[in-house]
């Protein structure tokens, strides 16, 4: 190619100027601040300062017209001022030669240039050199560009040294941050994102560390700069914490500006505030950019609707996008439908590609099916993958079994879903350490359960509290003094979420300290519920109470469903009203229903009333 000057007795004289460098090689054409007339007049007025012998003005109008793209043009300026001594220019020479497919030569101007001083210079020759393998020699280059503090030089130093390995790399990411580079201050808060720990304070809040306070300020940077994924993090980032507004505020910047995973955020975001509408809107434009979440947030919205086959579309373009719970969801639509093959298919699809839930769900499937064998190992692979409810279920079908080994194997799988918070496991746990007499570890469990919500657990945990419970204290005129204890406030909150036993003991105790109407109202609930007991005691409330045909309604009902003492009530009732063949009947049933001593006692009444009948 025929170049102006001769490279080395330019570089010899040192007679480059040390201008500013117009051009970036990164940026070969940078848009103008200026507008049109403005750009107009500033070229007329450099053509007339070239004219006058000024070497600046060339650089500069060059500089102007490359810019523009204009590189015919700018060609003849750049040689005349790089001829001249100028550095910006040898620069710029450089990247119109790039841009025209000359590299080689490019380097040559580039290189001159960065002896003499240019940063931007140094950082286009370093590129040159890694873009032809020969890292030191890009190291080299783009070390000077940095350490002359031009960003682009910091940043591309830093990306090769982290290719490296070299932990030499943030110290240059942090550099290029600092002086503005917005993806630089994105990888480093991805850095710092990836290392970071959370810490309680004194009270066990948890607080961000140093780190995650610095990641979040760099995302914040290059988010502020136009980034669209910092812009995404910042988003969670916010989300996490509860600052909904301005995370919103920070996934609609990353969404308009075309981030698919920022636009699903958003529509979830917008789903949970109770705009389902927007939210479809913002999932329908990330999924049309292939975002397989968002097509299968779509798909679950139009099965609410109960539009199944438009579900079944997104579920399949989730899939397509290679979203394994797009199948997932396919096999619990079909499911739901009563297509049972079909969720086999698509349970198993979603299971071999390591979905842990279609893992768990395909295994159910099998086992109503009948199919334990095929079940086991379906569990299995999804327990060990994570798999909480599976967990839970391996310990049901290994305790189902009924063998002593397996049952400690059924306690292990037990306890390692309890560990994993759920609420059912906790709770089979507390009651086999209760069996094996470790009320310790059984109440640690039980309490567990019972926070988690289950009746049956905060029922249990009460019986235990219960069977340590101190006698009543009383006052010191002998009257007793009651405060609620910890095991009644178990007791209740079974029986408010409707447990029957429960409901029965705080009738009880409620009646021990004589609040009949209290008591009345829980026997009430229990017996309305199918609590025979329940039954059994209102009828005994209401018959001190004096009510006693209303009790024998109650002691008929739960003699109806076993209760052996509520039948021998029944038999004296009718015995005292001289129905003597309905109290033997009733005498009779106390007989077969028990226990030892209610069926001595029926016997000898029925024994009675048989003589007086036969008198």
């Amino acid at each position: 190619m025929d170049v102006m000057g001769d490279k080395a007795t330019l570089l010899e004289t040192g007679r480059f100027a040390q201008s500013a460098d117009f051009v970036q090689p990164t940026d070969l054409v940078q848009p103008s601040d200026r507008d049109e007339t403005g750009e107009a007049a500033e070229e007329a007025r450099l053509r007339l300062a070239v004219e006058a012998g000024e070497v600046e003005a060339m650089s500069v109008l060059g500089a102007m017209l490359l810019r523009r793209g204009d590189l015919d043009g700018a060609e003849p300026y750049l040689r005349g001022a790089t001829t001249a001594g100028d550095r910006a220019a040898a620069n710029n020479l450089g990247v119109l030669l790039y841009q025209r497919g000359y590299a080689d030569d490019a380097a040559g101007w580039w290189r001159i240039a960065a002896v003499a001083g240019s940063a931007a210079a140094a950082h286009a020759l370093g590129r040159h050199h890694r873009e032809r393998g020969d890292e030191p020699a890009a190291e080299y280059w783009l070390r000077q560009s940095a350490e002359q503090g031009h960003a682009l030089g910091a940043y591309a130093l830093a990306d090769l040294l982290e290719h490296r390995g070299d932990g030499g790399a943030e110290q240059w990411m942090r550099a290029a941050a600092e002086r503005g580079h917005r993806e630089a201050a994105y990888r480093l808060a991805r850095a710092l994102d990836r290392r970071h720990g959370r810490e309680a304070d004194g009270d066990g809040a948890v607080v961000p560390t140093e780190a995650e306070t610095e990641a979040e300020q760099w995302y914040r940077q290059a988010a502020a700069r136009g980034h669209r994924r910092a812009a995404l993090q910042l988003g969670a980032i916010l989300e996490k914490r509860g600052e909904l507004k301005e995370a919103g505020r920070w996934y609609l910047t990353s969404a308009k500006d075309g981030e698919a995973q920022a636009a699903c955020a958003l529509g979830f975001l917008l789903r949970d505030a109770g705009d389902s509408e927007s939210a479809a809107v913002w999932w329908l434009r990330a999924a049309q950019d292939g975002d397989g979440n968002a097509a299968n947030a779509l798909g679950a919205l139009h099965a609410e609707r109960g539009e199944t086959q438009t579900a079944e579309r997104w579920y399949r373009a989730a899939m397509d996008a290679g979203d394994d719970n797009g199948a997932y969801n396919l096999g619990l639509l079909c499911a739901e439908q009563g297509r049972t093959a079909q969720a086999e298919q698509w349970y198993r699809r979603a299971a071999y590609a390591g979905h842990r839930e279609a893992a768990n769900a395909l295994a159910i499937l099998l086992l109503q099916g009948g199919d334990t064998t095929g079940a086991e190992p379906w569990f299995s692979k999804a327990a060990e993958a994570g798999s909480v409810d599976a967990a839970f279920n391996l310990g049901i079908l290994y305790a189902g079994r009924g063998a002593e080994s397996e049952d400690v194997t059924a306690l292990r799988w037990y306890e390692r879903a309890a560990a994993a918070g759920h609420t059912e496991a906790a709770l089979q746990v507390g009651i086999a350490r209760l069996r094996d007499g470790d009320e310790r570890e059984a109440e640690r469990h039980l309490r567990c359960a019972a926070g988690g919500g289950s009746a049956e657990a905060a029922y249990r945990l009460a019986a235990v509290l219960d069977a340590r419970r101190p006698a009543p204290s009383t006052h010191e005129l002998g009257e007793h003094v009651h405060e609620k204890t910890e095991c009644e406030e178990w007791y209740e909150r079974a029986a408010t979420q409707g447990h029957r036993r429960a409901q029965v003991r705080v009738g009880m105790l409620a009646a021990d300290r004589g609040d009949v109407v209290e008591a009345a109202r829980w026997y009430r609930a229990a017996a309305e519920a199918g609590s025979r007991n329940g039954a059994f005691n209102l009828g005994l409330l209401l018959a001190r109470e004096g009510s006693e045909p209303e009790a024998a309604v109650w002691w008929t009902r739960a003699a109806d469903a076993g209760h052996g003492r509520a039948a021998l009530r029944l038999a004296l009732v009718y015995a005292r009203r001289g129905e003597l063949a309905e109290g033997q009947r009733w005498a009779d049933r106390a007989v077969s229903l028990g226990p030892a001593e209610v069926s001595e006692r029926a016997a000898r009444l029925r024994d009675a009333l048989r003589q007086e009948l036969s008198a």
